[in-house]
């Protein structure tokens, strides 16, 4: 596509972990004549080094997904193409496909372009440097306060249009060579919910693009949960145990070809575009909208598309089961390592009540099991457990209440 909108002369921020090696997205903000600011998500641009049905193209739709274990990750992309020329790289001009949108008051979409661009990126950032800058109002990067603004207001219009907000404590589990096993828990930052914020906000416009313009794309939906009145989840505690509480209400999301709501996000319209390096789904709608924008027949027609969302879509459930499964067994052995240790555990719920089984989290790590009590206690409570049993080759773990001086 030799026709890219130069937008290399935009401050472009690249937020990720420190460790993260494929670099899929980029935020910048322009300041329209009139005062009006623009929000640009840049999305790396994988399709311009991958044609549909390429070698390089079904070995990807084969793996459908990059899988991230504790023991590596094996990605979807060769590793030489996915952190080199497929990624934003801090310095480079870099090809991309750009969503630039101009909000209401509110935070709904007043007006959007998707095009093809060459960006430079400015500054890599981690989320630790995003938060640093923002408790230290950095005035020199008005933009990082101006992203914050916009995703908190994105946020509000999401939840005044049905959003449900549900926060989870996530373990990040790592192995080493000698099977060390670390588990850290990943910081709840604003930063994270800042670039997550923007990620949605390119799906929703591509969502209304493809939908307007019939564009066959894997459209992401989720039907309308019934929740549980205020007044029983005010009772509830804030925190996991009221997140819990929503989360068991969550129907499965959906794939298909038709626009429809996704209940969870309070959005209309949704597709996923913002990681075509690591998803197969992200990179059909890459080179259907781009043939679009080209004026070209779509790569994909619907019926096509529809076999090749069948197909992906139970790869990639696969290797989510994978991923799974694989951080069960490392938790696992990570706990028989530190069968001594006494771990503060929440009780979120009951999975049966009457039989005193509960679901409890060990906080410090993350980590949810089921754990049967021989006396009372309340969803909320707080309470001390050991390792009594655990077998990670079996999938087997009991605890015990451990005795508090």
């Amino acid at each position: 596509m030799n026709n890219r909108i130069d937008l290399t002369s935009q401050k472009v921020y690249t937020i990720d972990d420190e460790s993260t090696e494929e670099i899929d997205d980029g935020l910048s903000v322009e300041t329209l004549e009139d005062g009006t600011l623009r929000y640009w998500i840049h999305i790396a641009d994988p399709s311009r080094l991958v044609k549909p049905q390429d070698i390089l193209d079904l070995e990807a739709r084969r793996r459908s997904t990059s899988l991230y274990l504790p023991t590596g990750m094996i990605p979807m992309f060769p590793p030489e193409l996915a952190t080199g020329p497929m990624s934003l790289v801090q310095g480079q001009i870099c090809p991309a496909l750009s969503f630039g949108v101009v909000l209401d008051d509110r935070g709904g979409v007043l007006d959007y372009k998707i095009c093809a661009t060459l960006i430079k990126p400015t500054y890599r950032l981690t989320y630790h440097d995003v938060d640093e800058m923002l408790h230290l109002d950095i005035q020199a990067e008005k933009e990082v306060k101006q992203l914050a603004e916009v995703a908190k207001k994105r946020a509000q219009w999401r939840k005044d249009n049905g959003s449900v907000m549900i926060s989870m404590p996530e373990a990040i589990i790592k192995v080493k060579e000698n099977d060390e096993v670390t588990i850290e828990l990943l910081d709840q930052t604003f930063s994270r919910s800042l670039v997550a914020e923007m990620m949605i906000l390119a799906g929703e416009i591509a969502g209304k693009f493809c939908q307007d313009n019939n564009i066959p794309v894997a459209f992401r939906s989720q039907p309308q949960p019934e929740l549980p009145p205020d007044e029983e989840l005010i009772l509830l505690p804030p925190g996991p145990v009221r997140s819990c509480a929503l989360r068991r209400c969550m129907p499965k999301s959906e794939t298909g070809l038709s626009a429809s709501r996704h209940a969870s996000l309070g959005l209309d319209a949704y597709t996923q575009v913002t990681s075509p390096i690591r998803r197969y789904t992200d990179l059909l709608a890459h080179y259907q909208i781009k043939a679009y924008l080209r004026g070209d027949e779509l790569p994909f027609s619907r019926d096509k598309m529809q076999e090749i969302i069948f197909e992906v879509t139970a790869t990639s459930g696969e290797a989510v089961l994978v991923e799974r499964q694989t951080n069960r067994y490392w938790s696992l052995h990570y706990l028989k390592q530190h069968s001594m240790e006494v771990w503060q555990c929440l009780v979120l719920r009951w999975l049966r009540e009457d039989e005193g089984l509960a679901l409890i989290l060990i906080e410090d790590l993350g980590l949810e099991f089921a754990h049967r009590f021989d006396r009372y206690v309340k969803i909320g409570d707080t309470v001390y457990l050991q390792i009594h049993f655990c077998d990670p080759q079996r999938d087997e773990i009991r605890f015990k209440e451990a005795v508090m001086n």
